[in-house]
């Protein structure tokens, strides 16, 4: 069996880029010292001219990229999830949101699986962050063609964006002919009838594999992958909701105010049924690898199947 192709979605973000880059001049990126790490770098390679370096300056890149989006072109401003979300919060929503400025945030080491950085790196909480700012779409692909699509769809996308991606290495689990990416329609990935698991980003091949083992136990899980958290799918996880009975939502961000708050405000107003949030539970990550902080937090394929047997 041929070992499953992997690659972290920032390195999409910046690969997607220069992809856009090549059919639209209007297209310009900025980074705060970080081009290297955000991937950001192979556009300022192949489009020295329309990228810009703010330096060590979230905030103030806000404000730049505010500025050129009244000029008619399409600023992508780029950091890691912390900064673009938290550092730079008021600016995004004072000078982004508010006017409704057509300016993109590519947030990059989203998740505790920023690894080795630590807690003070491990944004947990954008999701929440971004919901809140009215007209702000907030999207978390799962992998390298979902994370593609979802910059394309950005760009063509008229108002603010909220792009997450990771720094960990993802499985390519979207790479079919029948994949079609649209901003705030869910995609169902596998058909089930007993529970249906809501996940998004990083945390929906790990989902599709605990189905899979609930699946020989004889638990049949519907998987839905939610890559868009803003707007969400409501008619997609209201129907899910009335099929199965039962919701478990999964995400590599705080259990409060994200996929599983959204989730959890649908169906509290439209479809009442008992939901399991799994996520970050109001803890801060800590310094450790990628990988092993998954299996401590119980992101990974084992820690989700666990925590959906004790909830079945």
């Amino acid at each position: 069996m041929s070992e499953v192709k992997k690659i972290a979605t920032r390195e999409s973000y910046g690969n997607a880029l220069v992809e856009l880059g090549k059919e639209h001049e209007d297209l310009v990126v900025l980074d705060a010292d970080l081009a290297a790490a955000t991937k950001t770098g192979v556009f300022k390679k192949a489009f020295p001219q329309r990228h810009i370096d703010c330096g060590i300056a979230e905030s103030n890149m806000a404000g730049i990229g505010a500025g050129i989006a009244t000029t008619g072109k399409v600023p992508f401003i780029s950091t890691f999830a912390m900064f673009a979300a938290g550092r730079a919060y008021e600016q995004i929503r004072n000078s982004i949101g508010y006017p409704k400025l057509n300016v993109k945030i590519g947030a990059t080491h989203g998740g505790i699986s920023v690894g080795e950085d630590g807690a003070t790196h491990q944004c947990n909480e954008d999701f929440a962050l971004m919901r809140t700012i009215p007209g702000m779409v907030v999207v978390c692909p799962s992998d390298d063609v979902e994370a593609r699509a979802a910059v394309k769809a950005a760009y063509e996308h008229k108002g603010p964006v909220y792009l997450r991606f990771g720094r960990l290495a993802v499985p390519v689990i979207n790479d079919n002919p029948d994949y079609k990416f649209e901003l705030g329609k869910g995609i169902v990935l596998r058909e089930g009838k007993d529970l249906t698991i809501v996940a998004t980003g990083l945390c929906v091949a790990p989902a599709l594999e605990a189905a899979q083992r609930l699946a020989a136990e004889g638990v049949d899980a519907k998987v839905i992958n939610i890559h868009t958290i803003k707007p969400l799918d409501e008619d997609l996880i209201v129907a899910a909701a009335k099929e199965t009975g039962k919701v478990v939502t999964v995400e590599e961000h705080s259990i409060i105010g994200g996929l599983g708050g959204a989730v959890c405000e649908c169906l509290s107003e439209k479809a009442p049924v008992p939901v399991k949030r799994i996520g970050i539970n109001d803890v801060y990550g800590e310094s450790g690898p990628a990988v092993k902080l998954l299996e401590k937090y119980g992101l990974d394929a084992e820690g989700i199947y666990r925590q959906i047997k004790e909830f079945v």
